[in-house]
This record gives C-alpha cells, structure tokens and sequence, in this order.
C-alpha cells in the first residue's frame, strides 16, 4: 500500500488556549488547526464500518435467527474497533463531498455524501455485489468538550437488511471519549448501550460498553444477550471490542461467573482521583469454556503507530490508483487537496488548502443564501425510515452510473 509522511508530535501545540474557548460548546463549529487531524476524511472514517463485511456474509449464510443475530452482533462492534488509538480527528467533509468505495475482493460497494453542513450529516450506504444485503445510515456526530476529554456521540441510526432472510436489523453506535486532550497520554473508551433490533423476528441484542471503570478492569469491555421476541436469553456475548467477541450459553456464563465472584479476593486499593490516564490493565479476555468465537480483530500493519494508528484497511482508502481519477465523481475526498497535502506531509500547504476550501464552502452559502437557494443533495434524499418510523437519509441510487455532469465544484 502507498506511504503517507509519517505524522508529526502534537506535542508544541497550545492546545489548551484553543480549546479553553470551548468548554461545553459543540465543537462542530469551531475550526481546529490541522495539526489534530488524520489525513482522512469522516466519510472514509465511517467506511470502516465496512472492514469485516466477512461478518455480514456468514450472518446471510446462517439458516436460524439466533445464529444470524450472532454474526450481525459481532459486525456492529467489529464496526467501532478501528476507532482504538484513532485519536486524530478526521477532516469535516465538506457539503456536497462524497466517497465511493468498491471492494469486489470483500464483495461490497459502498457511496456516502456529507447531506448537512450545520448540523453536520453523512450519509452512506453499501451494497452486496451479490445483491445479498444493504447496509446503511446517517451519522450525526456530536461533539462535546469536558475539559480533559472530548466526547463524541455518534447520533443516528444504522440499518443492515439480509435480502435473502427478508429481514431488517438497526441500531446506534457507542458513545466515544477522547482523554486527556489537554496533557498526557490521549486514549479512547466507547461507552453505552446498544441495542440491535430485528424487524421481522423480533429478535433483540442488548450489548452493553463499559466505561473502563475505576481500577480498568472493564476498559473495552462489551458484554450483553440475545433474546428472542417472548423475552428469552439465548446466548450471552462478552468480550472487547478492540479484540474479540465470544457467545456462551446464557446457564454456563451464570455459573461461571458465580464461581469468578467466590474467587475473587477483595484487595482494590484507592486511585488518584485527577488523573484521567488510561488504566495499565491489559488483561485479554477470559474466554468461558465452551464459548464461540464470533469475530477477532486483524491486526494492525507494522509502521501503524507512525501512521495515525491506522489499519490496513484506513490505509488503502485514500489510495487513487492510476486511470481512478477518470473514473470517480469530482466530490470524491480521494480528490480534496487538503487532506492529499497532509498525507504527503505537508502541512503549511495542507492548512492553506483547508482555509481555502472551508472559504470557498463559505461564499457559495452566501450566494444561496442571497438568491434564497437551497442546497440540493445529489445521492440521498430526506426520508423516513422504514423500521424505525424515524426521519433518515435514504439513497436515491444513480451514484454508479457515473454521471456527474451537474456535482458542486466543491473543491
């Protein structure tokens, strides 16, 4: 895979007289110097929801409900895992910005459009090649500063269809919290409860993602149950999400945890209170006889720490092979020079890239503004979604025929 510039130490900046402005502000207004970034922007941040597509294929080749609640269970956290270390902040997309992705080799493809500058929306959606399942959404991420942390919810709902099983399941991703922002270590926890929801069993999948607690001893864990639609546990799922995922029959997990709490010798001493450090505690998971494993986390390319923490995957995906550039819409962020001078390590140019496009974003909006235009969205359109009853960005289809004679000169 191409070589991006190895990325440079945050470490000179004065982050705090930026962001002593915003404490308890949204954040998606404020622009931060380029040095917080990744040379990525959020429409590929959220194509690696798409990483292990593999999960989506086995959930489609699973013949009973329970079995396929399993597989789409470990896709939604297998969905979140690229986020661990991902400290750098992706670049905003700009209004109009899109990102295809086709993996024939992973037998989807995918096309996601920043639809909202304020609030900020991205929509995506991916298909089988096979025409074996769609999958797709909007996310809203809202951004809070706490001080020490930043916290980001990523509002919105996801939608996974398995055409082949007439059935439809969605759910919400986690809370995320960037720590120590200000000083130290920056580290990453998700947090909160997911709740993945099939449409037409009724089937249900709790999976609850612990704070990492006072001592670490829960940081990354995900622990949650499978009921079917008369309330009955079927298995239980435990593990972490920047690791692995195991189901257990729910009986054997009770009884075994019933004999971890008779071991369990009570010596906790107290911690520093301040200190917003990432727990030390790097236990693997403790896999419960007779456990299967749902989904492992591919490990990461060897340069990855010099590489913004990225995966293989992230790596691959501001690629532009030779003859793309023909091929793919003008509003591709493969194309957004901002991030492109970034990547190549070039970061005065990069930051007069990004001044000069968010300007541009700027003076087109006034111009509407002044002929009383509204933006047009080009792939998705407002809708409501058909599950949830909720309103949704629903795709319009078209992005693959490859006309894109009228696309915003967005950059």
């Amino acid at each position: 895979p191409r070589q991006s510039a190895p990325m440079f130490s945050r470490n000179n900046f004065s982050v705090w007289s930026i962001l002593k402005k915003c404490i308890g502000l949204e954040l998606s207004k404020i622009t931060m110097p380029i040095v917080f970034n990744e040379p990525l922007s959020f429409l590929q941040r959220i194509s690696e929801y798409m990483e292990h597509t593999y999960l989506v294929h086995k959930a489609c080749a699973q013949a009973e409900s329970i079995e396929r609640m399993q597989a789409v269970a470990a896709f939604a956290v297998s969905a979140v895992a690229s986020q661990w270390d991902r400290t750098g902040k992706p670049f905003n997309p700009l209004l109009g910005e899109t990102y295809e992705l086709l993996r024939e080799d992973q037998g989807f493809r995918l096309v996601s459009e920043q639809v909202s500058h304020h609030p900020p929306i991205s929509a995506f959606h991916a298909e089988g090649l096979a025409q074996d399942f769609v999958f797709h959404g909007s996310i809203y991420p809202k951004l809070k500063f706490w001080g020490k942390s930043v916290e980001a919810e990523p509002k919105g709902t996801i939608t996974l269809e398995l055409l082949k099983h007439k059935e439809a399941y969605t759910w919400t991703n986690p809370l995320c919290c960037v720590h120590n922002v200000i000083v130290g270590k920056l580290w990453i926890e998700q947090y909160g409860t997911v709740e993945i929801v099939n449409h037409s069993t009724g089937d249900k999948c709790v999976l609850n993602f612990k704070p990492c607690g006072m001592f670490g001893k829960e940081l990354h864990r995900v622990e949650g149950y499978i009921q079917d639609k008369c309330k009955k546990k079927r298995c239980v799922i435990y593990g972490k999400w920047t690791e692995c995922m195991w189901s257990v029959d729910p009986q054997v997990y009770e009884s075994h945890r019933k004999n971890d709490r008779k071991g369990a010798e009570e010596t906790d001493v107290a911690e520093n209170e301040d200190a917003d450090d990432m727990p030390e505690v790097q236990e693997t998971v403790a896999v419960i006889p007779g456990s299967t494993l749902l989904w492992r986390v591919a490990s990461r390319p060897p340069n990855s720490t010099e590489m913004y923490n990225f995966t293989n995957f992230a790596i691959g995906l501001n690629e532009l092979e030779p003859g793309m550039e023909g091929v793919l819409a003008p509003t591709d962020c493969r194309l957004r020079p901002d991030i492109r001078a970034m990547e190549m390590g070039d970061m005065d140019e990069a930051s007069k890239q990004k001044e000069r496009l968010e300007e541009k974003q700027r003076a087109a909006r006034k111009e509407r503004a002044k002929d009383n235009e509204e933006w047009s969205t080009r792939w998705f359109e407002l809708g409501v979604n058909p599950f949830t009853g909720s309103q949704d960005w629903l795709y319009t289809g078209g992005y693959f025929d490859r006309k894109y004679t009228d696309s915003p000169d967005i950059y």
